[in-house]
């Protein structure tokens, strides 16, 4: 599905989706930066599951898109202009996004979990754009700057990845403990890297899909197991007890399907932690007389809060390496056949870049070049013909003093 893209200089183009099933690219005046705030040129923009889910039913839950909106919250790019009062950043900064943004401090924001604030500004989620475009404006506070060593691409998981932190965080993860993961997408491969990290082993990871199992194999996981859908919830738990010769310490629920919530509590250790990070259905049937005989704790995971830093440090220091994970990339314009292929479930993660290519930025050059020289060209006209009126004016009072000398 190819797009015709406005040819306006200097123009905005975006990913805009206006309800289910309707997406376009679409121009945009390039936005002013207000005070705090700063003008980002994009450059790396990761699809996150959200983007296809509100491209394909219009809604999240209780978001619901109501105008049109622009996509995309897995950024990084360049600083671009600074609004009034901007003293962390200067022009040229490369920065990687945090896309929550407190509107105000509450008593969430006081206890560091502003995540939680219920009027949290939020890239991407209705009604707040988001920064799938050549250009995007956010609050200066919440950008931050990237090490050389690390790439604008892997600035575009800083997302992602502090989604695993916050979720290894409320799940206490320590050195040595036993760790069950459900999903071995994206999110999934993100907790596998940081609770590798961590210290957690063995760690074990379970899909449906052989290929991101093997990815996941490839990425450190002790153990791989794959789930068929009429797999029994019990019988799954105990081959993964099999396994791990236990059972897991900590499980972290990364896809939200009801029944690898069922197997996390058949699965996890009396006294044990299972964190959901997944977003499935609004209800979900599970054994919870199971959960609360082996007083599992359970916890929810809501995006998170103060993991930016902690991101870049782990891949800048290498102890994470996102980088195996980006499998296909697309230019801007060619965001919506992205979109087609993601929602296929082709690749892992793919990356639109969003920068001009080079060709385009050339022609771009040149036009600015040539409407200079012909504004140029018609400047000088302008003073050639007022000298030559000038000159006639000249001429003609000579010509009559001249004249009228010759008669007297």
């Amino acid at each position: 599905m190819a797009l015709a893209r406005p040819l306006i200089n200097g123009d905005n183009l975006v990913v805009v989706v206006s309800g289910s099933g309707d997406i376009k690219l679409e121009s945009r005046p390039i936005p002013e930066p207000g005070a705090g705030e700063v003008l980002l040129k994009m450059h790396s923009v990761g699809i996150c599951g959200t983007d296809v889910h509100f491209w394909q039913h219009g809604r999240i839950g209780d978001y619901v898109v109501k105008k049109p909106l622009v996509l995309g919250h897995e950024a990084s790019g360049t600083v671009h202009k600074l609004g009034t009062g901007v003293q962390n950043l200067k022009v040229g900064d490369r920065v990687t996004i945090e896309p929550g943004v407190p509107r105000e401090f509450c008593e969430f924001s006081k206890i560091g979990r502003y995540n939680l604030s219920p009027t949290l500004f939020f890239s991407s989620i209705p009604p707040d754009d988001g920064a799938l475009g050549r250009y995007y404006v956010h609050n200066a506070n919440f950008c931050f700057k990237l090490p050389e060593c690390v790439s604008y691409e892997e600035g575009a998981l800083t997302e992602p990845l502090s989604v695993a932190i916050h979720a290894c965080r409320r799940g206490g993860l320590r050195m040595g403990q036993k760790v069950l993961i459900f999903g071995a997408g994206p999110i999934g491969l993100m907790h596998l890297l940081v609770a590798k990290s961590m210290g957690a082993n063995p760690i074990a990871i379970i899909d449906m899909v052989q290929e991101r199992l093997d990815m996941a194999k490839c990425m450190g996981a002790s153990i791989t197991c794959k789930m068929e859908k009429n797999t029994c919830p019990r019988e799954m738990a105990s081959k993964v007890k099999a396994a791990l010769c236990d059972m897991p310490d900590v499980t972290l629920e990364c896809t939200g399907a009801e029944q690898c919530l069922q197997t996390a509590i058949h699965a996890t250790k009396p006294g044990g932690v299972l964190v959901l990070i997944g977003l499935g259905n609004a209800c979900a049937t599970a054994p919870m007389i199971t959960a609360t005989i082996r007083e599992l704790d359970i916890r929810g995971v809501f995006r998170y809060t103060n993991t930016w830093p902690t991101a870049i440090n782990l891949m800048a220091s290498k102890m994470v390496d996102v980088k195996p994970m980006i499998t296909h990339r697309f230019p801007l314009d060619q965001a919506i056949e992205a979109f087609e292929f993601v929602k296929k479930g082709t690749g892992l993660k793919v990356i639109v870049q969003c920068e001009e290519p080079e060709g385009a930025q050339k022609e771009q050059q040149q036009m600015k070049t040539l409407e200079q020289c012909q504004q140029q060209c018609q400047q000088l006209l302008q003073q050639c013909q007022q000298q030559c009126q000038q000159l006639q004016k000249e001429q003609k009072d000579h010509c009559g003093r001249v004249g009228g000398g010759g008669r007297s």
